[in-house]
């Protein structure tokens, strides 16, 4: 099969790693290939929140071979993503270096409202047409996320930090199900998702849904011992919970449906689903089919499709914050033009990776006065500081600090950035950006016609011309652009300004 049809999906959980790879047939993804392995990077986080290195090597160890079987992939093929182990481990960053490497392909740390809005994506899209509401529950490793919503659109999003490995960890630590073990386990699971009370109450939804991990190992369980297939009850959580309490201790567990990697957490995960029934008031949840890893592809299709939710969602923050709309685009215009001119001479970047690259541009660009309101001479500090303390549907958290650091760069001195420049296409960004907004300081259309800028990324020497006649038509901007190539003395680049 040829790939360049396919697509994949890697979701790097709590308790899991899974690779899908599916194929676009008739407006669905057909699945090709699914490859599950337990990893269990969630035990392996210490009091200090440091991943260990024997979790880490199980990590890389499994991405290995994930990447051998999507080797000929192109990047707009490739979604992976990383959940609550990675958001909360502080030496992620080690694990991520090496982990991309052996994949072969960006790992994505998304947040946990991102977690949500692709598992809603996922399961919307397996499920048949419908106009009820729905509540989507999926209890993973060290999170559980929960998401009302309507056909394919999802209105609440929330994450909150309970999970199966996190709960069997600390209320079972050695393998034991006591009563009072689970008791403490579904109050304190019920303490970390009380207000989810308010928003996610039987009063908001028709149906119930749960997702992947805890919810289909529960399910699987009642199904073989005949209760209805796919569906979730009080009674049948009563009766796993009683059987759990009477074999005491996973040795002692003999029920049929319940795969080996999640025997060893089904006891926290149990505490958590029967604390959601509880609070939620739910009387039966149905098993879906669908699953983050399956919205992460439909995400990566809508990608390449005019209607990206990230360009939704900037459009939203723009308007929020009241920032100029005609100056946002006029400085957007002018940035990609001057992009554009400094990676013309660079064939061998791809068409597709050039206009990632000038759209992320674009965002910055409707951003870069978010912070306005808050205060006029500080703005871009304020303005990178919501980017880095938002939820942005459709972004990963790496996404949003690099554009925070664009905003955070656009003026000013450049040595409080803390992205280093060494990322040739951040850099030129970067100085589209502060160029732009020099040639658009009078808040009308600059002119650009005595000006040839180029780029030896080699060399790290960005060179901009000016015409004579430009630049005694344009005094003040002149002398702009002749301050800017100071800003840049400091650093590993060269900003050339000269007159011809």
């Amino acid at each position: 099969m040829q790939t360049h049809s396919l697509y994949a999906a890697v979701d790097l959980g709590s308790n899991s790693f899974r690779l899908e790879i599916g194929q676009m047939d008739a407006g669905q993804l057909r699945r090709v290939e699914y490859i599950k392995e337990t990893v269990r990077q969630g035990n392996g986080l210490d009091k200090e929140r440091n991943l260990s290195e024997d979790a880490m090597a199980r990590g890389w160890e499994c991405l290995a071979r994930f990447g051998e079987r999507i080797a000929g992939f192109q990047p707009h093929q490739v979604r992976a993503v990383a959940t609550q182990t990675l958001r909360e481990a502080r030496n992620r960053e080690v694990f991520l270096t090496k982990a991309k490497k052996i994949l072969g392909f960006p790992i994505e740390v998304i947040a946990g409202r991102e977690e949500a809005r692709l598992i809603y994506l996922g399961v919307s899209h397996l499920l048949p047409q419908s106009d009820e509401r729905r509540l989507v529950v999926d209890i993973g490793g060290r999170s559980t996320e929960m998401i009302l919503g309507q056909h394919e659109m999802a209105n609440t999003l929330e994450s909150y930090r309970v999970g199966s490995v996190a709960w069997s960890m600390k209320y079972f630590p050695d393998g034991l199900w006591t009563p009072q073990a689970f008791k403490a386990a579904e109050i304190g699971a019920m303490a970390v998702l009380d207000e989810a009370h308010a928003l996610f109450n039987c009063q908001h939804w028709n149906k119930c849904y749960g997702s992947s991990g805890t919810v289909g190992a529960v399910s699987d369980v009642l199904t073989q011992a005949g209760w209805p297939e796919g569906l979730i009850t009080r009674e049948g959580l009563s009766w796993l919970k009683d059987r759990l309490l009477k074999a005491q201790k996973l040795e002692n567990m003999r029920l049929e449906g319940v795969k080996e990697d999640r025997k060893p957490v089904i006891g926290g995960g149990l505490a958590v689903l029967q604390a959601v029934f509880d609070l939620l008031q739910i009387d039966e949840m149905h098993a879906a089919q669908g699953a983050l890893r399956h919205g992460a592809l439909y995400d990566l299709i809508d990608r390449e499709s005019p209607q990206d939710v990230r360009a939704s969602m900037v459009d939203w923050l723009a308007e929020r914050f009241g920032t100029d709309a005609q100056q946002a685009e006029r400085v957007s215009r002018t940035a990609q033009e001057l992009l554009q001119a400094m990676i013309v001479s660079e064939s061998n970047v791809p068409h597709s990776e050039r206009q990632r690259h000038l759209q992320k541009l674009h965002w910055a660009c409707q951003l870069h006065e978010t912070g306005m309101r808050i205060s006029h001479s500080d703005y871009h500090k304020h303005g990178a500081y919501i980017l880095d303390n938002t939820d942005l549907p459709g972004f990963t958290l790496d996404e949003l600090h690099r554009l925070s650091q664009l905003v955070l760069g656009h003026r000013g001195k450049l040595r409080k950035l803390e992205t280093k420049l060494e990322d040739t296409r951040f850099v030129q960004q970067l100085m589209a950006l502060r160029l732009a907004v020099i040639l658009c300081h009078a808040r009308r259309e600059p002119d650009l016609s005595g000006l040839h800028i180029q780029c030896n990324a080699v060399q790290r020497t960005v060179s901009l011309q000016m015409d004579s006649n430009w630049a005694e038509l344009w005094p003040q901007t002149a002398h702009l652009l002749r301050e800017e190539k100071n800003a840049w003395q400091k650093t590993e680049w060269v900003l050339q300004v000269a007159v011809s």
